[in-house]
């Protein structure tokens, strides 16, 4: 499975490179991977032991903040946590991949992933996907919520 992941990620570079589109293989190109009309990835890069320490808090004004970590090998990525969708007192957000720009990977390729969720100060419970499974269940403590 690392092999086919590695390849998805060549073949990502590939068509970047070459500024090639191919309507036949929609995951190995970032900016078509989105679902039409949504904000946020349909497909997960990465696999159940990639991602760890996922935890959620409210900050200083209220809003969500959600943290965790997620392995990307090829250091060219970087793993992010986007497209955060508020509904009521239970919130989502996406894991994915995005190219890195800067000029450093992450420390054993783990890299650390957050997010503040503007608006959510009545979210209770959040949700962190990655495509269209859920990786992390994520509840506030009773007495942060407000």
């Amino acid at each position: 499975m690392m092999r086919k992941t590695a390849l998805m990620l060549a073949a990502v570079a590939a068509l970047a490179a070459c500024g090639q589109r191919t309507d036949t293989q929609p995951a190995t190109n970032l900016a078509e991977n989105r679902v039409a009309g949504a904000q946020h990835p349909s497909f997960c890069f990465f696999k159940d032991e990639e991602t760890k320490g996922w935890a959620a808090k409210r900050a200083a004004n209220g809003d969500v903040a959600v943290s965790g970590k997620a392995h990307v090998k090829d250091s060219r990525y970087v793993a992010t946590l986007d497209s955060p969708e508020v509904s009521g007192t239970t919130a989502k957000l996406w894991l994915s991949i995005n190219p890195n720009s800067g000029a450093y990977g992450a420390a054993d390729d783990w890299w650390d992933v957050s997010s503040t969720i503007s608006g959510s100060a009545a979210v209770s419970d959040v949700t962190v996907m990655c495509g269209p499974k859920p990786i992390a269940q994520l509840k506030l403590p009773a007495e942060a919520a407000r």
